[in-house]
């Protein structure tokens, strides 16, 4: 999955965005509120977190221009305002939720995840398909209740597969879901983590639909 990280300290922002790649999220990062705006109209992101303080437009007005422009996307501010009157005025403008600084980075990754539930109407953290299970908090997958060791990037496909299990998703869709702006991605790397996947999982578990793209379905 990727996020929007819109944040100005740079100290911060590096922390954060270590921590979510850590975490296997894919991590836009800007540093100002126009910045942000255009991310967002340029690109899908399963979450933004958003700072208040922001350099060119504020974290309040840019939240309030995604809201009247029925933008649903999963909003966390992460800021160091920490009076009453702020937090209202974030959550009454759209917020899902709001995180003062200084934070643990594993509240806030758990929050992450918790907001992505419940935006996607699910109440338990795992994903299931048939014997497949994966916990995104653990970074564990199990297939027949056998562990299955994948990495970080596999662990990222398989996650994005498994979110909408027999929906299509194309090369370039999972290239922008698991890679950052700033990623090196070579031409074949996705189809190189999907063999990888498939000898772990079994073929039948990711199945190519000719000139569209991948889907994830169970085995018949």
């Amino acid at each position: 999955m990727k996020l929007l990280l819109a944040e100005d300290d740079p100290m911060i922002g590096a922390s954060v965005e270590r921590g979510l790649h850590l975490a296997n999220f894919a991590v836009d990062w800007v540093r100002d509120g126009k910045s942000a705006e255009l991310a967002l109209k340029t690109t899908s992101y399963a979450l933004l977190l958003l700072d208040l303080g922001l350099p060119r437009q504020d974290g309040l007005t840019l939240l309030k221009r995604l809201r009247d422009e029925d933008n649903s996307i999963p909003v966390l501010i992460v800021t160091a305002r920490d009076a009453v009157s702020d937090r209202v005025a974030g959550l009454n403008l759209g917020a899902d939720d709001y995180l003062v600084k200084p934070f643990d980075l594993n509240e806030l990754i758990a929050r992450v995840y918790a907001l992505i539930r419940r935006h996607a109407g699910r109440a338990r953290r795992e994903m299931r398909l048939g014997g497949l299970l994966l916990d995104p908090l653990t970074r564990e997958v199990t297939l027949s209740g056998q562990s299955i060791a994948l990495s970080q990037r596999e662990f990222a496909l398989l996650e994005c597969l498994m979110e909408s299990p027999g929906a299509v998703l194309s090369k370039e869709e999972l290239e922008e879901r698991i890679y950052g702006w700033e990623e090196e991605v070579s031409s074949n790397a996705v189809e190189v983590h999907l063999h990888k996947l498939r000898r772990k999982l079994g073929a039948e578990w990711i199945r190519n639909v000719r000139g569209v793209g991948y889907k994830m379905a169970e085995p018949r």
